[in-house]
Order: C-alpha cells, then sequence, then structure tokens
C-alpha cells in the first residue's frame, strides 16, 4: 500500500480543498479525513451542512478501499448511504473510513464521522457504502 498514491489522489480532489479538509491518516483499509466546520459550511441551524458530513465520509471510505487496491486500479463509489445521528456541533468534522469487505468486484466500507471540540468528541452519522473497482 501506498500513501503517497492516496495523499497524490487527495490534494487532486478540489471539494476536499474547497471544504478546507485535511486528510489525517492512511492505512490499510482505514482512512482519516477531518474538516473545519466553516461559516460555509453551515446550514441554516448553524451546525455543520449534512453534505459536508457526506462529502468527508464518502472521501474517508473511497479512500480506505483505494489502500487495498493493486496499483493500476481506482475505485469509485456506487452506493453509499448516511444515517444522521445527532447535528454537526463543533469545531470540525473527522471521518473515520473503514473497509468491511473487500473484493475482486465490490468492497463494502463504513464511515463514522465525529464531531469534535476540544477534548470532546460526538458520533454524529455512520454511512456505509459499496465501491467499485474500475481501472486506472
Amino acid at each position: 500500500m501506498s500513501t503517497d498514491r492516496i495523499s497524490d489522489s487527495f490534494a487532486r480532489q478540489s471539494m476536499m480543498q474547497t471544504l478546507g479538509a485535511t486528510l489525517d491518516s492512511v492505512a490499510p483499509g482505514k482512512v482519516v479525513v477531518s474538516a473545519p466546520i466553516l461559516p460555509s459550511s453551515l446550514q441554516q441551524h448553524g451546525v455543520a451542512h449534512a453534505a459536508l458530513t457526506f462529502a468527508i465520509g464518502d472521501t474517508a471510505a473511497g479512500y480506505a478501499a483505494l489502500s487495498l487496491m493493486p496499483e493500476d486500479q481506482e475505485v469509485m463509489t456506487a452506493e453509499i448511504k448516511i444515517n444522521l445521528l445527532a447535528p454537526g456541533a463543533g469545531d470540525r468534522l473527522r471521518a473515520t473510513g473503514t473497509v468491511v469487505k473487500p473484493g475482486r468486484r465490490l468492497v463494502v466500507t463504513t464511515c463514522e464521522v465525529h464531531a469534535i471540540t476540544g477534548e470532546e468528541e460526538k458520533l454524529v452519522a455512520i454511512l456505509q457504502g459499496t465501491m467499485v473497482p474500475v481501472a486506472k
């Protein structure tokens, strides 16, 4: 597994740049992405918009899948669902994507998203998705 491969790919995602997201850690089958809850990322109640939660969750899950792929393959999200458990109130969101079941044709992933304020963390969403390996 090449962390450079994932770091380079992440750097090409203009959406992640727009959100101020960072790639925090990469390990085989597990990737962590976080983003500040910026004034431009709020919904009408003053908490993180679900789109921010979804975007970093999908990204973390996708890169977790990619971390187990051969160098000649990439991944695309085939489907992903989100359960919003609590408002995304805090300073930042952290998404931890994990591979549940790797496969040659389908990779099942999960992701937990936590809102972070100082030392406090609160689980605000869970995602489950299916990633599809595609030719590079």
